[in-house]
């Protein structure tokens, strides 16, 4: 069966949109109109409309049965960031917060209005007074992981070796030394963003698909049959040939 997959978004909406065309056109084309489409995550930051992307997969997910998002390492430092008592994720470095310009904190919440330059106490009243509770909600709550066939969706990468009950949420979203340098045969072939390529990288254990849509590259999406990847085009569907 088919298996839909988005990269990492980014607040992109214009580009998810566009995403989402290429895959309805292959549904079209295929006959796969069953076929899950799965997000990796990193919903929020970096991009101008965190906003607009949250509320357009809250609708989609509620809408449409096949519309599957996972929770990135983003989209958790947002919703840490927005709870009565604010926290950094655990695995940021140190010198690093979620309102460093790096991270792209503050442009989500430009994204809703927010005054982004504010003191830290007064941006996080208006953050908990502004952002929709069931945006924060909808974040919380979104899935690790995707399986299917021979594909196992996460956001990061996966704990070599471990299986996936006894992995942490801390490896699913923000895992690489050890991951993407691994050969092993993991059973699955694992999709997952977090880490940007150039173009969509198709391992023999793992695919890629963060094409840096957070900086200015293409938002990809792919079509997953078994262990052939397609990458969707305007023209249609492009062969992705594996690295060795």
């Amino acid at each position: 069966m088919t298996i839909y997959a988005i990269g990492d978004i980014h607040g992109q909406l214009d580009l998810l949109r566009a995403a989402h065309d290429r895959v309805a056109a292959d549904r079209a084309r295929e006959g796969t109109e069953a076929a899950a489409l799965v997000h990796v995550g990193d919903l929020v930051d970096r991009g101008p409309d965190s906003r607009g992307v949250v509320a357009l997969m809250h609708d989609l997910v509620m809408q449409d049965a096949r519309v599957r998002v996972l929770k990135g390492n983003h989209d958790n430092m947002f919703v840490l960031f927005a709870q009565d008592d604010p926290r950094e994720d655990p695995h940021l470095r140190q010198d690093l917060s979620w309102l460093h310009p790096r991270l792209g904190g503050q442009d989500t919440l430009a994204s809703y209005g927010i005054d982004p330059t504010l003191p830290l106490a007064a941006l996080h009243r208006e953050t908990l007074a502004t952002v929709p509770p069931a945006h924060i909600a909808f974040l919380d709550g979104l899935p690790l992981s995707f399986a299917q066939d021979e594909a196992l969706v996460v956001h990061a990468g996966i704990r070599p070796g471990v299986p996936l009950h006894a992995q942490t949420p801390q490896d699913l979203y923000w895992i690489r030394d050890g991951f993407l340098d691994d050969t092993t045969d993991h059973g699955a072939l694992v999709v997952h963003g977090h880490t940007t390529v150039e173009q969509v990288e198709l391992h023999p254990n793992r695919l890629a698909l963060d094409t840096g849509a957070a900086y200015g590259g293409p938002l990809s999406a792919v079509a997953i049959e078994g262990r052939d990847v397609y990458l969707l085009t305007d023209a249609g569907r492009a062969p992705v040939r594996p690295q060795r």
